[in-house]
C-alpha cells in the first residue's frame, strides 16, 4: 500500500468516525428533544384534564372524561390508589399499579417513563400524575388517602428513527460526494507529488552511484522544492569534496607510483594493506595485486625487516634497519618502519630505500684509501729507509751514497706521478677536466706517440708497426688528452710484451667514427679480469707494474677521457696470445 492509499484510508476512517459519532450524538439529541416535547404535551393535557370535576361514583362520566382526553391522541386511564382501573381509553391494556410511573406519581405527584411496546413496535411515553378528586356526598366519609387517584397518559414516541433517517440520507450523500471529490483532487495532487518524490528518490540513487548532476525541479514553493534545493546543495558539496579527495588520491598514487623507494602499509595482524610498484619489484614480484592482503611473512623472509615491523607495531616511534635482497646480485636496502594509528586500527608504514650504490661507494672508498695508502707506503718506506741509511753514515760511503740518492729520487718521482694521476682522476670524476675540442689528425696523433714509444721498444727488441689507411678523417677531441690515452696504451704494450714481440698500431673508419687499435703479442689478460683493469689501482700483475713504475691509474684515466669525448675504450685479449685495446672517437664535423 503506497503513501496515497494509506493517507486516503486514514482520512476516510477519521471522517467516518467523526460522522458516525455526530450521527449518534444527533440522533440522541433529537430523541431526547422528542421525549421532552412528548412529556410536555402530556403534562399540558394532564393539567387540562385535572381542571374538570369528577364524580367517582358515575362510571359513565369517568369513561366520557377519559374518552374526551383520548381525543387528543393520547391513551388515558384513571387508576385508583388501590390499583383499580376506573376508566381506560384502551380496554385490555396492561396498566397496573406497579408501573414505575404510577408508583412515582403516588410518591412525588408526577411520574414519567419510556417503555417499548411489542404490539406497537415502538417506544411509548408514559406520564402519570396524582390528584385528589372533589368528594361527592357519597364519598365524603372516605379517608383522604383513599380519595387519591392517578391519571395515566400514554403517547407513542414520534418515529424519530424515520425522521432522522430522512435527514441522514442527504447528509451522508453529501459526505460521500465531498469525499469522492476530495479523493479525486488528492489523487491528482498526489500524482504530481509522487512524481516529484520519485524524482528525488532517483536523484538520491544517482548520488549514491556517484552521479552528482543537479536535479532540475519546477518551482512549487513547498517543502519538496526546499528538499530538492537542499539535495542539490548537498550533491554539489559532495561532488567538490569527492573531487578534492580524488585529486589527492590520484596525486598520492602518482607520487607513490613514481617513487623509487618501496612503500607498504602493514596492518596490525602483519598483513600488507597497500604497496607501490617499487615495493613489489624489490621483493621480485611483478603485480602489486599479488601481495596486497597477504601476510608479510609470505612475501618477505628477511628477519631484520620482520623484526622492524614487529617493533613498529608494538609502538616504537621509528625503527631503522638494513636488509639485503637477492642472491646472484645482492642489493642493499635501508628499512624504516613507523607506527600509524587510524581510529581503532593500528598499523605501520614500511619504506625500503636502496643503498646498494652507497654501500658500493663505501667499499670503493675503503678500497681507494687502502690502495692509496699501499701505493704511498712502498715509495715512502724506501725513501725513509735510504734516507735513514744515508744519515746513519752512508753519506761518507762514496760507492753507495749516489746510488741511494738516485733510489730516493726515483721513488719521489713515482710519488709525484702518483699524486698527479690522483689529482687528474679527481678532476675528471668531478667534471672539472678542461678539454679543448678541435679537429685532431689521427696520423699526427699516432706518429707523435709512436716516436716516443720507439725509443723504449728498441732496447727491448720489440717491433713497433704502424698501419694507417690513406684519407683517414680527423676526429673531434682534445689533442693533449688523446695523446695521453694513446701513450698509456703503448706504454702498457711495451711493458707487458716480452722481448722479440711486436706491437701494431692501426686505425679504421666506419659509421662516423674512427677506431684506433693497439695490438701486442704480450702475456694477455684473463677474461674475468678484462673489465676490472679499468678500475683504479687494479693490476693483473701488481709486482711487474710497480717494477715498471706504473701507478695503476692509467687505464682508469684513459677510460674517463674517452667517455668525456663521447667515445669508448675496450679490450679484447686471451692469455698467452696478447691483447688488443681499442678506442673510438667521433669524426670532426
Amino acid at each position: 500500500m503506497n503513501f496515497f492509499s494509506r493517507s486516503v484510508l486514514a482520512l476516510f476512517t477519521l471522517v467516518f468516525i467523526v460522522l458516525a459519532a455526530g450521527d449518534l450524538y444527533t440522533w440522541r439529541v433529537i430523541r431526547r428533544q422528542a421525549q421532552e416535547a412528548g412529556f410536555d404535551e402530556l403534562a399540558a393535557l394532564a393539567r387540562t384534564a385535572r381542571s374538570h370535576q369528577l364524580d367517582l361514583n358515575d362510571p359513565l362520566a369517568l369513561h366520557r372524561w377519559i374518552a374526551e382526553i383520548a381525543t387528543s391522541g393520547a391513551q388515558a386511564a384513571l387508576i385508583g390508589s388501590n390499583g383499580q382501573v376506573l376508566a381506560d381509553s384502551a380496554p385490555g391494556s396492561t396498566v397496573g399499579i406497579k408501573d414505575p410511573e404510577i408508583q412515582q406519581a403516588l410518591s412525588t405527584g408526577e411520574g414519567r417513563s419510556v417503555r417499548y411496546s411489542d404490539p406497537l413496535r415502538r417506544d411509548i411515553l408514559y406520564y402519570a400524575v396524582s390528584f385528589a378528586a372533589t368528594p361527592s356526598p357519597a364519598s365524603a366519609s372516605l379517608p383522604a388517602t383513599s380519595r387519591a387517584y392517578v391519571l395515566l397518559l400514554a403517547l407513542p414516541l414520534p418515529d424519530v428513527d424515520r425522521q432522522f433517517s430522512a435527514m441522514r440520507r442527504p447528509v451522508w450523500a453529501a459526505f460521500l460526494i465531498l469525499l469522492a471529490s476530495a479523493i479525486a483532487v488528492s489523487l491528482l495532487d498526489f500524482r504530481g507529488t509522487a512524481r516529484r518524490v520519485r524524482g528525488l528518490k532517483d536523484f538520491a540513487a544517482r548520488m549514491a552511484a556517484g552521479d552528482f548532476r543537479p536535479l532540475r525541479a519546477a518551482p512549487a514553493g513547498d517543502a519538496l522544492e526546499e528538499l530538492a534545493r537542499a539535495l542539490n546543495e548537498t550533491a554539489a558539496r559532495l561532488n567538490a569534496s569527492i573531487g578534492v579527495l580524488t585529486d589527492e588520491r590520484n596525486r598520492s598514487a602518482a607520487i607513490l607510483g613514481s617513487m623509487i623507494e618501496g612503500v607498504a602499509v602493514i596492518s596490525g595482524d602483519e598483513r600488507i594493506l597497500f604497496s607501490n610498484r617499487a615495493f613489489s619489484r624489490i621483493l621480485g614480484l611483478d603485480n602489486v595485486g599479488e601481495i596486497e592482503g597477504r601476510p608479510l611473512l609470505e612475501v618477505a623472509r628477511q628477519s631484520d625487516l620482520l623484526s622492524a615491523i614487529k617493533l613498529a607495531l608494538s609502538g616504537q616511534e621509528q625503527v631503522t634497519s638494513e636488509i639485503a635482497v637477492g642472491t646472484v646480485r645482492p642489493r642493499s636496502f635501508a628499512v624504516t618502519a613507523a607506527p600509524v594509528q587510524a581510529s581503532s586500527h593500528k598499523g605501520a608504514v614500511l619504506v625500503l630505500h636502496e643503498i646498494t650504490d652507497l654501500r658500493r661507494l663505501e667499499r670503493v672508498r675503503q678500497d681507494f684509501v687502502a690502495n692509496v695508502s699501499h701505493e704511498f707506503r712502498t715509495p715512502l718506506t724506501a725513501i725513509q729507509g735510504f734516507a735513514e741509511t744515508l744519515l746513519g753514515g752512508a753519506l761518507e760511503d762514496p760507492v753507495n751514497r749516489r746510488r741511494f740518492v738516485e733510489i730516493i729520487r726515483e721513488h719521489a718521482t713515482r710519488l709525484a706521478r702518483l699524486t698527479e694521476d690522483l689529482l687528474k682522476l679527481s678532476r675528471i670524476e668531478a667534471g672539472q677536466l678542461k678539454l679543448e675540442f678541435r679537429p685532431v689528425s689521427v696520423s699526427q696523433l699516432v706518429e707523435s706517440c709512436v716516436e716516443t714509444a720507439q725509443l723504449k721498444a728498441v732496447p727491448k727488441q720489440l717491433a713497433l708497426n704502424v698501419r694507417l689507411p690513406d684519407g683517414l678523417p680527423p676526429v673531434r677531441g682534445d689533442a693533449h688528452s688523446l695523446q695521453e690515452v694513446l701513450q698509456n696504451l703503448l706504454d702498457n704494450a711495451l711493458q707487458y710484451t716480452p722481448a722479440g714481440g711486436k706491437i701494431d698500431v692501426s686505425a679504421s673508419c666506419s659509421d662516423g667514427r674512427v677506431v684506433v687499435t693497439v695490438a701486442d703479442t704480450g702475456i694477455g689478460i684473463p677474461q674475468a679480469e678484462q673489465e676490472r683493469i679499468f678500475e683504479r689501482f687494479y693490476r693483473v700483475d701488481a709486482a711487474r707494474s710497480r717494477e715498471a713504475g706504473g701507478t695503476g691509474l692509467g687505464l682508469s684515466i684513459a677510460r674517463h677521457i674517452m667517455e668525456a669525448h663521447g667515445g669508448r675504450l675496450w679490450v679484447e685479449s686471451a692469455v698467452g696470445e696478447g691483447s688488443r685495446f681499442h678506442f673510438s672517437l667521433p669524426i670532426a664535423s
